[in-house]
């Protein structure tokens, strides 16, 4: 196994550039010209090598799996970007290394599967209505953009040799998609495995293909897809990663797909699961050729009927950090509703439960990052844009630049004023769990929210499910005005502003009275001040199905019109209520935007009195005010 050799310091040169090069592993390698060095100033790499001269070459990686079953062990494609002196003079470089299933021949137009239902799966009728997802306007499949192909242009000056990969059954690599499993992870892997000489590689003519111009250390990134990848991978412990920038990834694929045991969406793309992204990555002519048996799998096993969470989506859940050697900078938008928040805050919880070297740049925006240009000033004064600070996350952790990055405060989050802060952690250290409890006194008008005590009473509220037809912009409108399809909960106005950070949960004590089963649906609400015509703003959300209210694992049938106590958290979040805002809480059924859409009429009755939502807030209960 070939040994990651140490940074020598050269020399300095002006402005207190430093100029460091990796030193041959013996004296018998040196090169007849010592090899040049790669030039750092104010801690960060610079552009001193040629794009225009760099090396580029397509390697084919043999994995260990078989995902075709074809008999012949599948290969990954591979474009590789190097710095040219790492033939003419020796040098040897880390490699930022990005994988994906998006890079061709992806079936644009797959044909997505319809989420208007006559009822519920669960309920015992799987078939499907004569209609159309797009005649309610539900929102169809479309392309996903591959990521920019600027990692080369930005790295290889700065010294990096660039790879990026073509996942397992995608594109110009062997085999078959499998969404998530861990073929798909040791296909990835074995790039890294040929980066540091344990596993084979070839060209196309099929000569063996080595890589004696790395140090062997990687780190990984990428944008969703690309950047779950990444998350995967480093579960492995594989040696040579040395570090993973995963933005806007996914860490557990159940968490993608379903929630609480409910079939749930990823944003904006309805109908879709696991079967579909295979189709879609496949491209069309694998998907309906040599794969269409390993995709009739998929869709089988990941069942849309019970939505449990079984071995197919343990096989797809990376939420176990004890093997990670990798350090972690996760990168995540807080109005991301492709991968939801929950998937950033769940693996950062299990990262640092197991004290993995990590960071965290959370950014008001939705899927993807936060911009190159995006900027923070730190408590020094000094002042980084997102690019610059994951150019010294690289140089630090892939060539040994002693550039402070891990002195500096651990969480960098951007406000709602757009403007970027830090904090030592996240979610903050001063965020109280504060019981808000739901009120009300009447039967049919808008109920409150209070930390006190709740109303004497066991006053009951209904509501009808017609999410199919009604959109929950129109459900969140006019909270003080009673719907017969949704319940609404609102806070007095505040005094001050209330900041949340982590994860709601509510407590609901409901029950279905005329179906077996039921989507339930909670928001949470950013309301002006009464009589406000200002539009509202849905903080966050969350989904359950009643029957798995013990367990996501567990479908449990309910007795029709019998009160349960529910609970479930709604998806992670950091956000400051302004003062003079009401906090709201929405209730109502099926969620046209994520769940799957029977036809209307399912009743639902709530004992608010005897539920309630519990809210992370800095500061504690005090701040409320309430």
């Amino acid at each position: 196994m070939r040994r990651s050799p140490h940074l020598l310091l050269l020399g300095v040169g002006v402005s207190g550039a430093l100029l460091l090069s990796a030193a041959p592993a013996s004296a018998a390698a040196r090169p007849t010209t010592p090899p040049p060095g790669i030039v750092v100033s104010d801690g960060m790499t610079q552009p001193v090598f040629s794009l225009a001269d760099a090396i580029e070459e397509r390697v084919y990686v043999q994995t260990p799996v078989d995902t075709d079953h074809d008999g012949h062990l599948d290969r990954v494609a591979i474009d590789i970007s190097r710095p040219r002196e790492t033939a003419t003079q020796g040098m040897k470089v880390p490699v930022i290394f990005e994988h994906s299933p998006y890079r061709k021949d992806t079936w644009g137009d797959v044909p997505y599967p319809s989420v208007l239902v006559d009822d519920l799966p669960q309920n015992g009728q799987t078939h499907r209505s004569g209609l159309r997802a797009f005649d309610l306007g539900v929102q169809r499949a479309e392309a996903k953009a591959n990521l920019p192909g600027s990692l080369d242009d930005y790295y290889v000056p700065r010294g990096y040799a660039v790879v990026l990969g073509q996942s397992v059954g995608t594109a110009d690599s062997d085999g078959c998609p499998t969404s998530g499993d861990q073929a798909e992870t040791l296909g990835t892997k074995a790039v890294i495995d040929w980066l540091n000489g344990r596993a084979k590689g070839y060209d196309a003519s099929g000569a063996p293909v080595t890589a004696g111009w790395t140090t062997g250390a990687v780190g990984m990134t990428g944008v969703s897809y690309n950047g779950t990848l990444p998350n995967q991978v480093a579960t492995t412990g594989v040696k040579g990663l040395k570090t993973i920038v995963p933005v806007s990834a996914i860490s557990s694929w159940y968490d993608y797909y379903r929630a609480n045991g409910l079939v749930v969406a990823p944003g904006t793309y309805q109908g879709e699961d696991t079967d579909i992204l295979a189709q879609f990555t496949a491209g069309q002519t694998r998907a309906e050729g040599p794969c269409a048996d390993e995709i009739a799998k998929l869709t089988e096993e990941q069942d849309r009927v019970t939505g449990d969470y079984t071995k197919f989506w343990s096989d797809r859940d990376y939420l176990d950090a004890r093997n990670v050697q990798a350090s972690v900078f996760v990168v995540h938008g807080l109005n991301d509703w492709n991968v939801k928040t929950e998937h950033f805050a769940g693996w950062w919880d299990q990262l640092a439960k197991r004290d993995v070297p990590r960071k965290i740049w959370l950014h008001q925006g939705g899927h993807g990052g936060p911009g190159s240009n995006a900027s923070v000033t730190l408590p020094d004064g000094r002042t980084w844009t997102y690019k610059q600070t994951e150019n010294r996350w690289f140089d630090f952790w892939l060539w040994n630049v002693r550039n402070g990055i891990m002195d500096e405060p651990t969480a960098v989050l951007q406000r709602e004023d757009r403007a970027y802060t830090t904090y030592a952690n996240w979610p903050d250290p001063a965020a109280r769990e504060v019981a808000v409890k739901l009120a009300a006194t009447d039967a049919t008008q808008p109920g409150t929210l209070t930390t006190g005590k709740q109303p004497k009473g066991k006053v009951e509220q209904r509501f009808v499910d017609e999410g199919r037809t009604i959109h929950p912009d129109t459900l969140v409108a006019g909270p003080d005005t009673a719907s017969p399809n949704r319940l609404a909960y609102l806070s007095p106005a505040l005094d001050e502003d209330v900041r949340i950070s982590g994860r709601p949960e509510m407590r609901l004590r409901m029950a279905i009275d005329n179906k077996p089963d039921a989507n339930l649906t909670t928001y949470l609400v950013d309301y002006g001040p009464a009589g406000s015509t200002a539009a509202p703003t849905v903080v966050t959300r969350g989904w359950m199905d009643p029957q798995n209210r013990k367990s996501a694992a567990r479908t449990e049938p309910l007795k029709q019109g019998k009160l349960y106590d529910l609970r479930w958290t709604l998806e992670p979040k950091d956000y400051i209520f302004p003062a003079g805002h009401r906090i709201g809480v929405v209730v109502f059924s099926s969620d046209q935007e994520y769940t799957l859409l029977p036809n209307g009429g399912t009743k639902l009755r709530v004992a608010p009195n005897d539920s309630e939502l519990r809210l992370p807030v800095v500061g504690g209960r005090g701040v409320l005010g309430f």
